[in-house]
């Protein structure tokens, strides 16, 4: 019997499915709206060159993976983030986990820190240790990493505006420890471009921030080679409302800017760009976060090779660490949470991450509690030893379905990223709100789709149930504040203060001047500094970002 083509199937299956189920009108469509097709064959890939965008695993241009051998040769790191409270606190919750199997360390700080404030600072007031660790100065990291030693521990600290300070002090704190900063391992997320348009606890305004970032590039490239200096950011640009298309545009159009930016200061790319990480979402929809992370790859060797003239292949490879969506988790029937997180685990992984962060069930109540935190590392672990997706590498390279999407969402991403660099980059794009803008409009979108039940959310506009009552939620201590401002209060007693001016004064002067931050940033720190203190002098050289206008 002769084989149909696609159309032939389609003209006779589909009539007959509508003839029988008129009701079956509605629109199947990722997230850019995008229309899904019932069916896809060999036809869909006729346009694509296998040889090419396919190739095998750690060969360019990595659709199927950064590693030849994947997860067979090495699972991806089980990187739960968490820190909350204080030091002590959050301490005792990474040895919880590290007894429990995670193999990474993934640092949360509280607001004051992440925007430069101290503890005992006016407005710092009620958010001391809410969402995340408290951290004033090398005192409170000699605290978060008593008994776990640093050149052992892979750490990544999400931290951007005082980037260069955290990491002042993980390098102070190694060497107090004896470690070999050459062995040291991590990651800090430092990508202040995205803080601009998606997140909001920006410090100085952009350019003196590039400035801080390629410094860090520069200082690391030198000092702690192992380290990546970089973690570009998708996750709050879709948190924010993006597409995946354009989660994936806006950030490697940073990660664009953030290579230039360090080219033009007279970095070699070659030097840096292998020590470049990104930092992706993985949403509900599974085959499209599959598609994206295949095509993220596919994109950025493309640019790295062709655009910036790399010939390193380690600089043309995109490694990068995911999260489940804590957007997607509902407080409505909390429990579907571990549903959503672990097909959201499940296509990082199908789509070749090289770390996860599964959310928890609880998150859209309170900080994670130490029995939901559990739950959700034992997902990882059932995924890696039971559920046979490490078994080969690229499970799903090769599905028609798959690979037709992956197309179309690079075409979707590199449509954006032109659009970019005619409005004269990511910088530039941003400055002229075209990327708020555009994120905006499909938060606007997403979120009419939910109100009108476009788009399902279970327990939330379908089969919807009363409120559950929810035990074990974790209850921050209010003495917290408290006992952090103690501390710092004691610091400041103990400390020498005129060893604390001359290292504040050699910082002011390297801001104003054109040395690299870095080395006077690690002499504050080891002076005992605050990091509001060190932010207080930057704000005197650099000024304060004024929110950008949107009109």
């Amino acid at each position: 019997m002769p084989s149909k083509s696609k159309q032939e199937w389609r003209d006779t299956t589909l009539a007959g499915v509508l003839k029988r189920f008129p009701e079956r009108q509605e629109r199947f469509e990722i997230s850019s709206g995008t229309e899904i097709e019932p069916l896809y064959t060999y036809e869909d890939m006729e346009r694509l060159d296998y040889t090419e965008a396919l190739g095998y695993p750690g060969e360019y241009p990595f659709t199927r993976g950064v590693q030849p051998t994947m997860y067979r040769g090495r699972l991806w790191t089980m990187r739960q983030y968490a820190g909350f409270a204080d030091a002590e606190e959050s301490n005792r919750r990474y040895r919880f986990l590290l007894e429990q199997g995670q193999t990474g360390l993934s640092i949360a700080f509280d607001l004051p820190t992440q925007i430069g404030y101290d503890s005992d600072h006016p407005r710092a007031e009620g958010e001391v240790g809410k969402v995340g660790v408290a951290i004033d100065t090398l005192r409170d990291m000699e605290i978060l990493f008593q008994e776990i030693p640093l050149d052992k521990v892979s750490t990544s600290m999400t931290i951007n505006s005082t980037a260069p300070i955290l990491l002042a002090m993980y390098i102070a704190l190694a060497k107090k420890q004896g470690a070999d900063a050459a062995k040291l391992d991590g990651t800090i997320q430092n990508d202040l471009l995205k803080e601009y348009v998606a997140r909001g606890t920006y410090i100085f305004p952009p350019r003196p921030s590039m400035r801080l970032i390629t410094d860090i590039f520069k200082y690391c490239s030198q000092d702690i080679p192992r380290w990546n200096t970089i973690s570009i950011s998708g996750y709050h640009i879709r948190e924010a409302g993006a597409t995946a298309a354009q989660e994936l545009a806006f950030t490697l159009a940073n990660g664009i800017a953030y290579v230039q930016a360090a080219i033009d200061v007279g970095l070699d790319i070659d030097a840096f760009a292998g020590r470049l990480s990104f930092f992706f979402i993985s949403q509900n929809n599974l085959f499209e976060e599959v598609a994206k992370f295949r095509a993220g790859r596919r994109l950025w060797a493309k640019i790295m090779r062709e655009r910036f003239g790399a010939k390193d292949a380690r600089s043309w490879m995109l490694r990068f660490h995911t999260q489940t969506a804590g957007s997607s988790l509902t407080a409505q029937q909390p429990d579907n949470n571990v549903i959503r997180t672990t097909i959201q685990a499940l296509a990082s992984l199908l789509g070749g991450t090289q770390s996860l962060h599964t959310c928890s069930r609880d998150e859209a109540y309170a900080t994670p509690g130490e029995e939901a935190v559990t739950l959700s590392l034992r997902t990882q672990q059932v995924l890696a030893y039971e559920s046979g997706i490490a078994d080969s590498v690229d499970p799903l390279g090769g599905s028609y379905f798959v690979e037709a999407l992956t197309n179309t969402v690079e075409q979707e991403a590199m449509a954006y990223i032109e659009k970019i660099d005619s409005l004269g980059g990511a910088l530039a794009a941003i400055e002229q709100g075209f990327i708020q803008r555009e994120i905006q409009e499909s938060s606007y979108r997403y979120q009419k789709d939910v109100e009108s039940k476009k788009r399902a959310v279970v327990g939330v506009n379908m089969f919807v149930s009363p409120f559950p009552k929810i035990e074990g939620l974790l209850r921050l201590d209010p003495e917290v504040e408290k006992r952090q401002k103690e501390r710092l209060a004691q610091v400041k007693r103990d400390r020498d203060s005129e060893q604390v001016s001359v290292a504040l004064k050699r910082l002011e002067e390297t801001a104003r001047g054109v040395d690299n931050t870095m080395p006077a940033f690690i002499e504050c720190v080891e002076a005992y500094a605050t990091i509001g203190e060190m932010c207080d002098v930057l704000r005197g050289v650099f000024g304060e970002q004024k929110e950008f206008l949107i009109f």
